[in-house]
């Protein structure tokens, strides 16, 4: 056969894959459907500015290994993710700790927060929560839950938080300290420039296809390698015979504006009910250190939308519930008999942090070795 090995796929599961399989002297071909590899942490450079294309990413881990890994292809630039909460004009500082809780009531101590919390905890909430609203109640008091968790997470679902299940918030972590580190891990960055270098670097020496759909051809790929590694949805790759599993959608839309600095913030969550998005991004402040970058005239913002999914749309967020995970048992006792390994957020329906996308091209790349 041609191939040893095809990965449909050119995002960071199918790049780390690629890498450590050529560097076992395989024969590796990389098809992507996009016309740029980096799947969705893609970045594209505009008025100089590194854009996430597909919202931000954030790269963290306490996984030495991981870290000392990415770091062999690119150049990581510290960055603490510290995002603002903004209700209706009011900020809030995330995650929830004691700049939030002073914020929200004007406490000072955490044994003043704690009080407070506790007494909205038990003023509001169910013996047995049964949905989303009576489980955050429940964890966080009614003040935190309007103004920080409500509207936001209605946009996110596209329903009313008396409608989704209490399971989809199993724990707020609240911090009674004055951090603002939105991650616990020790090692958190992005890669000087965003995250192209990284992906083209891993790539470097592997053949890849661009603006190639694997299941436009499929049986070619079948007949010309010894193994197939589909990176992408796999109720798709059946062609739905199952039925559809369900996700979740994004929208972007970017913006260049005439100022050196709209919102002081990489992230703001916007989480009343009437703002359309969730989240604007502004690009220039993940650029940490890069002081012209940050000062010249100009900034690149994104505002990212939820959206139903349809087919065809580009999915982002697995709905995970029982429905959803029964049948994707269905779609791999089908995967059983096929020359193919699903891996991946949308292979494995399973949405994955950075670093745990990498550890498991790694894990999946060592069992291939063998």
């Amino acid at each position: 056969m041609k191939y040893d090995v095809v990965i449909a796929g050119a995002g960071l599961f199918g790049s780390v894959l690629a890498r450590e399989l050529r560097d076992n002297g395989r024969r590796v071909l990389v098809v992507e459907r996009r016309g740029a590899v980096g799947g969705n942490i893609c970045c594209e450079e505009r008025d100089g500015i590194p854009v996430h294309l597909y919202g931000a990413h954030i790269f963290h881990t306490s996984i030495r290994e991981v870290w000392e890994y990415v770091n062999r292809f690119a150049d990581f630039r510290p960055f603490v993710n510290s995002p603002i909460a903004n209700y209706k004009g009011e900020l809030y500082n995330l995650p929830f700790n004691m700049n939030t809780f002073y914020q929200m009531w004007g406490v000072r101590t955490p044994a003043e927060a704690r009080a407070k919390i506790k007494a909205q905890q038990e003023e509001g909430a169910a013996a047995e929560p049964q949905n989303l609203e009576e489980q955050a109640i429940s964890l966080v008091g009614r003040d935190i839950y309007e103004k920080l968790i409500r509207g936001y997470t209605e946009k996110q679902w596209g329903r009313d938080c008396r409608e989704l299940p209490a399971f989809i918030i199993r724990r707020l972590p609240l911090r009674f300290t004055y951090n603002n580190n939105y991650f616990n891990d020790r090692w958190q960055g992005i890669p000087a420039g965003g995250y192209n270098g990284l992906i083209e670097n891993l790539l470097q020496g592997v053949e890849v296809s661009l603006e190639t759909d694997f299941l436009h051809d499929k049986e070619y790929f079948l007949h010309n390698a010894e193994r197939i590694v589909y990176t992408g949805a796999i109720d798709e790759y059946f062609d739905y015979a199952l039925g559809e599993l369900e996700y979740r959608g994004l929208r972007f839309e970017h913006a260049r504006m005439e100022t050196d600095n709209l919102q002081g913030v990489a992230v703001m969550n916007f989480t009343d009910r009437e703002t359309p998005y969730t989240r604007r991004i502004e690009h220039k402040h993940f650029e940490v250190g890069n002081q012209a970058l940050l000062e010249q005239p100009v900034t690149i913002v994104t505002k990212e939308y939820p959206a139903d999914w349809r087919r065809g749309d580009d999915a982002y967020y697995p709905v995970n519930d029982g429905k959803n995970q029964a049948l994707y048992q269905k779609y791999l006792a089908k995967a059983a008999s096929e020359r193919v390994v699903f891996g991946g957020r949308l292979g494995e329906y399973q949405y994955y942090d950075m670093d745990k996308t990498v550890e498991r091209a790694l894990a999946l790349a060592q069992s291939l070795k063998a």
